[in-house]
């Protein structure tokens, strides 16, 4: 099967090659035996070739056997000495382009963890998974095999220049013609499966995103009975990529056959002139047999060398995308306030400690002292402005606060600002203007690590990670026994569901947890959550996943979880909200209404409206 090459090249061959040569220098010694070994098996094989004027020549017209049993074990070890040079340098080269490659992909992760939320608005997740895949496949792919046989092709091409015209100029010009139609011809059919190419994979992209979209959607097609139109769809798509993939493959499977003609080719009218030239004394016969296996074996080597040539600048291409995902920016973090462990001394104060006592506090340090200060959960908003794009607000000079212990509900239209407010807490995002502070402190001067360590949420669209029950309720403590695991799902009322699985809080989950029910799944999400502790709790849209009677099974748990905590609640079903100590109505970024639900109701505005169905939230 022909290798797809795509034609695309990186638009700064400069930039790249600086930040890819940085990942090489690392492993400079290894790339530079490889070269010098790739040199030497391809001198040897050059040099045998040269050897056969001498032993014609000098041993086989004389009959001298002893010489030329000599010199024929001389070849024999050149060629040996340049087929270990060979082996050794291929290993060395899997090795070391493995290295460089796991190295690449470590940076790209750890890159890929400390960008903001911002560049995943803005980046599918198909996109950054292509930085991970195709682009570090086609890095992959060069460095096993451009690298080394791009030196050989090269050493190749040029010592068979060098030699044919150290043994007879003349028809070496033949050949330079014949090299350079080679050359040419290799180019037009490149330039031509490139272009053919493209277009099939963009017909297999277009494909295969039909087959995932009627694959995730098969319930609704049987629903509809849409089979046949989707059949009949799905071969027209499939038509369009049968026509581009036959185009690129005709293309490119013509390149080598053609080559291989023109060798041929060559060779016989080298050969034909070489023997007039040989009956009139103007080249030997050792020269012209020497001579002949030379133009014999320059197709192979300039076709490689064509080939790799691309495959590497394709590979630049994709190197080129992985280090513009590196240089995106950062979060930001000049927080200096840290979470520290603290007991609680008799007389009141707190001592830094590292044992666990279950008191926290924030580590404050300014004007030349550390200040402890409790973590309590206090939230406030003070003159909040803030949009995800320049010159878009999405909040309007919010101002709210939430006490140690209280219950604040959002509620609102669709785009009001809900999920928005919760988002900046977690400094996910920064603000434009005004403050937001925890405890008495700007979140911005809180390191983000610590930050979100006092933080729970519970979102909306539930993940879970492919591991056991117990790992995914661990996953918000890390340093949880089993016991934390089990009584955080009692917290939950999960530890009945998950009792009655096959192997209980082993069970492990896959596809996101496709082997439990949504509720389940988001049960599981609540009890990660309680097993953090925290002094603050995210709820958004945490129940909508969940049935009336599931949601009445957890709701003595999470008021257990929300005890003493505070919590900011983000709901469409306004029942849940009804206990809130206090209910914020946004609409376009702004609080139009503030309240107990029962002050609410008695205003008889929009939160009275949406409570009883004479305005829908959208």
């Amino acid at each position: 099967m022909a290798r797809q090459i795509t034609g695309k090249k990186p638009k700064n061959m400069k930039k790249t090659m600086k930040n890819f040569l940085a990942y090489l220098g690392m492993h400079k010694f290894a790339l530079i035996l490889v070269g010098v070994l790739a040199i030497f098996s391809a001198g040897a094989n050059l040099f045998g070739t040269y050897l056969l004027q001498p032993i014609i020549d000098n041993y086989i017209v004389p009959k001298d056997y002893d010489g030329l049993f000599t010199a024929v074990v001389f070849m024999g070890i050149m060629y040996a000495c340049g087929a270990v040079c060979t082996a050794v340098y291929k290993q060395l080269m899997t090795r070391t382009s493995q290295k460089i490659v796991k190295e690449i992909r470590q940076d790209l992760f750890d890159k890929m963890q400390s960008l903001p939320l911002r560049f995943f608005d803005t980046n599918t997740h198909g996109d950054v998974m292509s930085h991970f895949t195709n682009d570090l496949d086609t890095v992959q792919d060069a460095m096993n095999n451009c690298f080394d046989n791009l030196i050989q092709s090269f050493t190749m091409i040029t010592g068979t220049l060098i030699a044919i015209f150290i043994l007879n100029w003349k028809l070496s010009l033949i050949v330079m013609i014949s090299m350079i139609s080679m050359y040419l011809m290799i180019q037009y059919y490149s330039k031509r499966s490139k272009y053919y190419f493209s277009h099939q994979q963009a017909a297999m992209g277009n494909l295969n995103g039909f087959i995932e979209e009627m694959v995730d959607g098969v319930k609704v097609v049987k629903v509809f009975n849409h089979e046949q139109k989707n059949f009949e769809e799905f071969e027209r798509r499939n038509e369009r990529l049968r026509i581009a993939s036959t185009n690129a493959l005709t293309y490119s499977g013509r390149t080598i056959p053609t080559v291989v003609s023109m060798s041929y080719l060559n060779y016989a009218i080298v050969a034909c002139i070489g023997g007039f030239f040989a009956i009139a004394g103007n080249i030997g016969l050792g020269a012209l047999a020497s001579y002949l296996v030379y133009v014999r074996q320059t197709a192979a080597p300039i076709n490689q060398f064509t080939q790799q040539l691309n495959f590497m600048l394709a590979a630049m291409a994709g190197a080129e995308r992985i280090f513009t995902m590196m240089d995106e920016s950062e979060e930001i973090d000049e927080g200096k306030v840290t979470l520290a462990r603290v007991r609680i001394l008799e007389d009141g104060t707190m001592q830094e400690c590292k044992e666990n006592t279950g008191h926290w506090a924030w580590r404050h340090p300014h004007d030349g002292q550390i200040e402890l200060v409790p973590l309590r959960g206090d939230v406030r908003f003070h003159d909040v402005v803030f949009g995800y794009e320049p010159g878009v607000t999405i909040l309007k000079g919010i101002n709210l606060y939430a006490k140690p212990g209280q219950k604040i509900a959002f509620v609102g239209s669709t785009g009001a600002g809900k999920t928005t407010i919760t988002n900046l807490i977690n400094r996910f995002y920064d603000i434009e203007s005004g403050s937001i502070t925890y405890d008495g402190i700007d979140v911005k001067l809180i390191k983000k690590d610590d930050l979100r360590r006092s933080i729970s949420v519970v979102l909306q669209d539930t993940h879970l990670f492919t591991g056991t029950i117990a790992d995914n309720i661990r996953y918000g403590n890390l340093h949880a026994d089993m016991d934390d695991v089990i009584e955080a799902a009692k917290l939950a009322n999960a530890h009945s569901f998950i009792k009655r699985l096959p192997n209980g809080y082993d069970t492990m989950l896959t596809g996101d947890g496709a082997n439990l029910s949504q509720g389940q799944r988001q049960l599981l999400a609540i009890a990660r959550a309680a097993i953090a502790n925290p002094p603050v709790l995210i709820l958004d849209e945490a129940t909508s996943s969940i049935d009336t009677r599931t949601e009445k099974l957890i709701e003595k748990g999470m008021d257990r979880l929300m005890e003493n905590r505070t919590v900011f609640v983000i709901a469409h079903r306004l029942s849940t909200v009804r206990n809130s100590k206090a209910i914020m109505v946004l609409d376009h970024g702004e609080i139009i209404e503030r309240g107990s639900h029962d002050e609410l109701i008695a205003q008889k505005g929009r939160y009275y409206q949406l409570y009883t169905g004479q305005f829908e939230l959208d």
